[in-house]
């Protein structure tokens, strides 16, 4: 069923990936940065190109943006059909933006960070299926490393893990859902992400486990991360038909 919106969101300010250091200057915003000769943000998009089930591509930049996007992916967004949108002063303004051009008959939208390119088939597998079931559905993982409060640069005190994950994205929700939990939020620019706004509209969201491989770039370094973990994610795999004999007797 072709059911699904994606809207990946490239309109951030990139603060702490462009103003890193003055030992590796970058003029260009993380989600348009090459890897393997290709922008983190169109590798984001291979994923849900080759989905049955995904009917429109959205994706939301900056209107700062606007002309160098144009300039540089003018081309590949002519041919994979994309719909360029302008963002908000805020990730979750920009995300509405991104649902308000959401086709009227998709019942389904993935909400995804540009720059979080490293995702399997298979966890988009398990998170379609869940979203489809419960309504709302997150990626996620456990956090595994002790965790401390901080206060003015000194351990103010050490936070259970228990219970604690950590969520990436796709977050994929019933349009209808989403929507509503916009509207019925009047603080919603200040939500971190959109299960936050189901959160506080009493909607429960289920998580479905993923891998730290799924890390969004956020600083220079990351990209060595993603170099290698692209090679490193899980195949889907493909079911080979069982061997038979044929009517002369040889092995299929």
């Amino acid at each position: 069923m072709s059911d699904v919106a994606v809207v990946i969101v490239a309109a951030g300010k990139s603060t702490r990936f462009t103003g890193e250091s003055e030992n590796h200057p970058t003029q260009l915003k993380k989600p348009f940065v090459s890897v393997r000769s290709r922008a983190l943000w169109l590798h984001s998009v291979d994923r849900f190109l080759r989905r049955e089930d995904v009917k429109q591509l959205i994706l939301v930049i900056a209107e700062e943006d606007q002309q160098m996007f144009h300039e540089r992916f003018g081309a590949e967004v002519a041919i994979l059909s994309l719909d360029v949108v302008l963002g908000g002063s805020s990730r979750a303004e920009s995300v509405l933006h991104g649902l308000r051009a959401v086709r009227e008959e998709i019942a389904f939208v993935a909400v995804h960070d540009a720059a979080r390119p490293c995702i399997a088939d298979t966890w988009l597998d398990q998170l379609f299926a869940q979203a489809r079931e419960t309504g709302a559905a997150i990626l996620a993982t456990p956090v595994v490393s002790t965790v401390k409060r901080v206060i003015d640069d000194s351990v103010d005190a050490t936070v259970s893990r228990e219970g604690l994950w950590e969520s990436q994205t796709p977050q994929m929700f019933e349009k209808k859902k989403l929507l509503e939990a916009y509207e019925h939020s009047e603080n919603y620019v200040q939500a971190t992400d959109e299960a936050q706004l189901m959160e506080w509209l009493g909607h429960d969201v289920a998580v479905v486990p993923a891998s730290p491989l799924n890390r969004k770039v956020t600083t220079q370094a990351d990209l060595q991360f993603v170099e290698i973990a692209l090679d490193l994610l899980p195949k889907k795999e493909i079911e080979s038909p069982s061997p038979s004999l044929d009517e002369n007797g040889f092995w299929n």
